[in-house]
């Protein structure tokens, strides 16, 4: 699902557009399989005679309940939560019913981290902190695929924002570019 141009500023150009890991799906898929096996397991020995027909209607809604709360929910939370690198900011988008929203532009971000354990760097995952001046100043990104590389990319964005606008590495202030 591409993420909506209108968006984005005229001259700004959508560089990574990213959803968290697919292992966070892990979850709701060994769920799944699961409700589906109890629920197979129910039916197979269900008691016949009166209390058939209500006690399946029971196991069914059960079994439904329990696939939209462990398996659905995870599933369009993953694919509702955005984060999205761009030429002048960082957008990150969460929610369907409450939705959240935060952008950086990029002038702003005073440092970009990362931090893997084992079980991240062999699924190539990470979580991403991004500090920025302001009242929210830290936001991390929990579960983010390849975020080694997505760091690099983030800090080689942010050297070119200062580069277009006029910043020279370690300088404090604005102060436009000479034109001699």
């Amino acid at each position: 699902m591409a993420y909506p141009e209108k968006l984005l500023a005229d001259d700004e150009e959508i560089v990574e557009h990213l959803h968290p890991h697919w292992l966070t799906l892990a979850p709701a898929v060994f769920f799944f399989l699961v409700i589906c096996a109890l629920t197979g397991l129910g039916l197979a020995y269900l008691p016949s005679g009166s209390a058939h027909t209500p006690l399946l209607i029971i196991l069914l809604v059960v079994a439904l309940v329990l696939f939209c709360w462990l398996t659905l929910a995870p599933l369009i939370r993953w694919r509702s939560t955005h984060y999205v690198f761009t030429t002048h900011r960082v957008l990150i988008r969460r929610g369907v019913l409450k939705h959240i929203g935060r952008d950086i532009t990029l002038g702003r971000i005073s440092d970009v981290a990362y931090e893997q354990t084992l079980w991240d760097r062999i699924f190539s995952a990470g979580t991403l902190k991004i500090e920025s001046a302001g009242e929210q100043g830290l936001e991390t990104l929990v579960d983010l695929p390849r975020a080694d590389e997505v760091q690099q990319t983030l800090n080689r964005l942010i050297e070119n924002d200062s580069t277009r606008r006029g910043f020279q590495p370690g300088q404090q202030f604005y102060r436009p570019a000479s034109d001699s």
